[in-house]
């Protein structure tokens, strides 16, 4: 399986060949490349972190959420706290999380 990025947007797309027309902004089959073998199995190698890594993030929406709710609440001095702390957490899980995958986007590690 060849691995085609979009050279307008960097849609990639596995294939045997290119689309004909990107899905995300529709440029014609001309503008994709091939990745070369050490580029595509950068790709293959790093979906599933990033996967991992997009979960992440979304736990640490869901951890944010029942902070603010635990902090709405503020039944006592230690429960304030503790909500406080996760709420803080989760925006640096969040935070660091997003960092990782630019630094994969960087390194030709995403698509």
């Amino acid at each position: 399986m060849i691995m085609w990025k979009c050279g307008v947007c960097g849609y990639i797309h596995d294939g045997e060949s290119a689309p004909e027309k990107c899905p995300k902004c529709g440029a014609p089959q001309e503008k994709f490349e091939a990745l070369s073998e050490e580029a595509a199995n950068l790709v293959e190698r790093s979906r599933f972190s990033n996967q991992l890594l997009a979960a992440l993030m979304g736990i640490g929406d869901e951890l944010e959420a029942l902070a603010d709710e635990g902090i709405e609440d503020n039944l006592d001095p230690g429960c304030l706290a503790l909500y406080k702390y996760a709420k803080k957490a989760a925006v640096e899980l969040r935070q660091m999380a997003k960092a990782e995958i630019q630094t994969h986007i960087s390194k030709g590690k995403w698509g």
